[in-house]
């Protein structure tokens, strides 16, 4: 079970959740700046439940909204404490300012990270007014948008939008002086963990920071560290001969995903500042020639697309007990893994698939159009997104770019092959523990996998291209699975020594709707499903010359009716079936 804190890696005592019912209006005409939307509550006509998006059944709205979105709530502080006041917006799509009793105190670009603004000269005993203008043009093709539809309806593999607040907001107080930022990250030894925190606020002479890492009752390290700057960076050691004598029991994994607990306590003097909680995994992520490596051992992927939408809520993730049911699910279908596919994973889903045990290949969402807005839109939702999500152990890899969407002209042009290998370089720079795809599907130019979509429903045909090495090499020179080169000429060398993911494939129909899409091909009955998947399974496991697969899908979605289980998460196939014919 997880707790359901909305920032699970840097958890303090005491937060107030602001999502239910909040104001709600929309302003076509564009009107509500210069009206002072912010200071008129008659402004207000309707109501709306946070986190659910406008376009959901959730949000009591339901419809798709016209122009700037305007949410108001009204939250109490008993008494205004020392320290600071934060408000935190999980996620908010796309331009969003916000307003404090009725003074701007920030504005932020971007939907799938979470951003912070500081509310403390504002805020006032008893009744506040929060405040947050929201912008998300359907029509901007340089926004990233994954798969929100920009047309009117959705079509092909497009599906209805998430706009304004998708995700939690909340507020806390916290110390003027306090742990701002934290990353722990395992050393390729295992033996170590490099520790990195941003401290905010003043500073003196006398402040330290003490740091605990535990395992149950078992201290595995200790220091204090003089904070003489606002970034303190350090390497601590394991002092535990279970790393070596017994690291199936001390290391992270999907078989056995151990997590190490992490204290942190900031002091001046003698007197406590800040205390704050996180864990971690000790895990390495690497790979060979062919295969991917976790802890030095070979892992090989058994991962499903998880497209995170629900039909009630869109890509806003209903309740934490919905989030772990996912995980428990993917579990139960026999699957090691996931890609989160064109959009941001909640933190809350991490954190659960820390604790269960799941790996993640994680995506950012994809802008439409090729441009230097598009392109620095999607360099900052990736950097927001590895800031946020860099010390989750279930997290083995970053996806720039998906089938060339925003790359238009990705075959033919080497402005756009070099923002995939700039992004892989830049993913590698921010995060070099990690394996970053950068353009997945076809079109490959830069990676640490090569990611092919391949959605042939022909075992045989499968078992041909992708039944050994030498047969997978081959194919990244010769198949077009999808009518489109492998691999492109400035990629070539690279892709010829690195492991192979069949990152997309299956796509088996079952379902009775006329209204699907009919893009993965015909449909078979439900009693069919465990005999199909199996045989495709069996064709790409272990034995073949791939690193791994990636089933799609885990659901339905919307028109794409390929899912395992229902857009609802029912079962169309009995688990054990499903399981027991896993590759």
């Amino acid at each position: 079970m997880i707790s359901g804190y909305p920032r699970p890696q840097l958890v303090r005592a005491g937060h107030v959740l602001l999502d239910g019912e909040w104001g709600y209006a929309t302003d076509p005409d564009d009107i509500g700046l210069a009206a002072h939307w912010e200071s008129a509550p008659e402004a207000f006509a309707r109501t709306i439940t946070v986190p659910f998006p406008p376009e959901s059944p959730a949000s009591g709205v339901g419809e798709d909204p016209d122009g700037a979105l305007w949410y108001r709530r009204e939250f109490a502080v008993d008494t205004v404490s020392p320290g600071r006041l934060l408000l935190h917006f999980e996620g908010v799509d796309h331009s969003a300012s916000v307003w404090l009793n009725g003074v701007r105190i920030g504005d932020h670009e971007g939907s799938q990270a979470r951003f912070t603004v500081d509310g403390t000269h504002v805020v006032q005993p008893g009744v506040n007014v929060l405040v947050v203008r929201v912008v998300d043009d359907p029509g901007d093709l340089e926004q990233p948008r994954g798969k929100q539809d920009w047309q009117p309806d959705p079509h092909v593999i497009w599906y209805r939008r998430t706009s304004g607040i998708w995700r939690s907001v909340w507020w806390e107080w916290v110390p003027a002086t306090r742990i701002d930022r934290l990353l722990l990250t395992p050393g390729e030894d295992l033996r170590t963990v490099g520790l990195s925190v941003s401290i905010a606020g003043p500073l003196s002479q006398d402040m330290t920071l003490g740091v605990e890492l535990t395992l149950g009752p078992d201290t595995l390290a200790r220091a204090e560290l003089a904070v003489t700057s606002g970034t303190l960076a350090a390497t601590l050691t394991v002092d535990d001969p279970r790393v070596d004598a017994e690291p199936d029991r001390i290391l992270w994994s999907p078989d056995s995903p151990t997590l190490v607990d992490a204290r942190f306590e900031l002091r001046q003097g003698g007197d406590r500042l800040d205390v704050v909680t996180s864990y971690l995994g000790l895990r390495s992520v690497a790979t060979d020639h062919s295969r991917v490596l976790l802890n030095g051992r070979p892992l090989f992927l058994r991962l499903v697309l998880e497209q995170g939408y629900w039909p009630e809520t869109h890509l806003a993730s209903p309740s934490t007990a919905d989030l772990e049911r996912e995980v428990q699910l993917i579990r139960e279908l026999g699957f090691n893994g996931l890609r989160m596919h064109q959009t941001s994973a909640d933190p809350r889903f991490l954190e659960c698939c820390d604790r269960v045990g799941l790996v993640v290949l994680a995506d950012a969402a994809a802008a439409y159009r090729f441009s230097p807005v598009a392109l620095s839109r999607t360099s900052a939702e990736l950097a927001a997104l590895v800031a946020r999500d860099a010390g989750h152990p279930s997290v083995i890899g970053w996806v720039a770019f998906n089938e060339s969407w925003g790359l238009p002209g990705l075959q033919v042009s080497r402005r756009e092959q070099h923002a995939v290998e700039a992004l892989y370089h830049y993913l590698k720079a921010l995060d070099p523990t990690r394996l970053v795809i950068g353009n997945d599907g076809w079109h490959f130019t830069a990676g640490d996998l090569v990611g092919i979509h391949d959605y042939t429903h022909d075992p045989r045909l499968l078992a041909r291209r992708y039944g050994s090495p030498e047969q997978v090499r081959a194919a990244l020179r010769s198949e077009q699975p999808a009518g489109r080169p492998l691999v492109l000429p400035p990629g070539q060398a690279v892709a010829a020594d690195v492991p192979v993911l069949l990152s997309e494939f299956g796509g088996l129909n079952v379902h009775t709707d006329d209204g699907a899409w009919s893009g993965y091909g015909e449909v078979i009955t439900a009693t069919q499903l465990p005999q199909s998947f199996g045989e495709l399974l069996s064709s790409v496991g272990p034995d073949s010359g791939l690193a791994g697969y990636c089933y799609t899908q885990l659901t339905d979605t919307a028109q794409e009716k390929n899912g395992l289980l229902t857009e609802c998460r029912e079962h169309k196939a009995a688990p054990s079936l499903l399981r027991s014919a896993r590759g």
